[in-house]
């Protein structure tokens, strides 16, 4: 579904994000994107009593023209992976919303220039309680954020028609060769879809990505400028929204 009047002059669209706000991204991501000339989307979880003297060298990458993302106060995720209770499932609706607007009150702060916001849910997980108390908080996401993004289908990107941006797929790419990731972002691209690529860390001690293959992949995104459109998650979400809601205006001119 390559749709030349949503992408033109492009092909495709993709968008870099980084998990966590790590020191590590600050020292071996930030500056190779600027020395590429990309503009990264960051995850941050603003927590702590020193938040705002932890988080001074992020209002510094915001005034630079990354974009800053809402990754919720205290990160939490399935009890599954913290090995006990204490997490997703223990928590309610209205919980997960006081986590998430907190963080958002701190982060106006830190990039108070930003105009859209976008999320990524902790450990790619859209729910709290379990069993028949199972409950999504997707609509939370939907009401406050222009866009979410979750986990996705291996190969696969989201088509600007009929992407629910609240529940946006990304592919994580921890571990993977240059070349891997160039394929992927090729082939999604080339369908028409934008592709959302999650880092974590650059040469580090966990989910990471080296860096001769980090480097690698944006020197080929720098050579194909031309027809792959990289960009952080807001501004490809907001041509996105845009586009869906005169879609649905025009077909429903009779």
């Amino acid at each position: 579904m390559n749709d030349d009047n949503f992408w033109s002059p492009y092909q495709g669209g993709v968008s870099l994000t980084f998990d966590d706000g790590t020191k590590n991204q600050l020292e071996k991501a930030v500056p190779v994107l600027d020395e590429f000339g990309f503009r990264g989307t960051f995850y941050i979880n603003p927590k702590g009593v020193d938040w705002e003297t932890s988080c001074l060298s992020w209002r510094e990458v915001a005034f630079r023209g990354h974009e800053i993302g809402n990754h919720t106060l205290t990160h939490p995720c399935p009890n599954n992976v913290l090995g006990q209770p204490g997490g997703l499932e223990d928590m309610t609706l209205a919980e997960i919303k006081q986590d998430i607007l907190a963080a958002q009150e701190r982060l106006i702060k830190i990039a108070p220039h930003q105009a859209q916001w976008t999320f990524a849910y902790p450990c790619y997980t859209t729910f709290v309680g379990s069993g028949i108390h199972h409950q999504s908080y997707v609509p939370i996401i939907a009401s406050h954020f222009l866009a979410g993004r979750i986990n996705g289908e291996y190969g696969f990107g989201n088509y600007p028609p009929v992407v629910d941006l609240a529940y946006s797929w990304s592919l994580p790419v921890e571990r993977m060769s240059g070349y891997e990731m160039i394929g992927l972002v090729e082939e999604i691209t080339g369908r028409g879809c934008w592709a959302i690529l999650i880092f974590h860390e650059i040469d580090g001690p966990r989910l990471t990505v080296g860096s001769y293959d980090f480097r690698m992949l944006l020197n080929h995104l720098r050579r194909r400028s031309n027809a792959i459109l990289t960009a952080p998650v807001g501004e490809i979400a907001l041509k996105i929204k845009g586009y869906q809601q005169d879609k649905h205006y025009n077909e429903e001119i009779p």
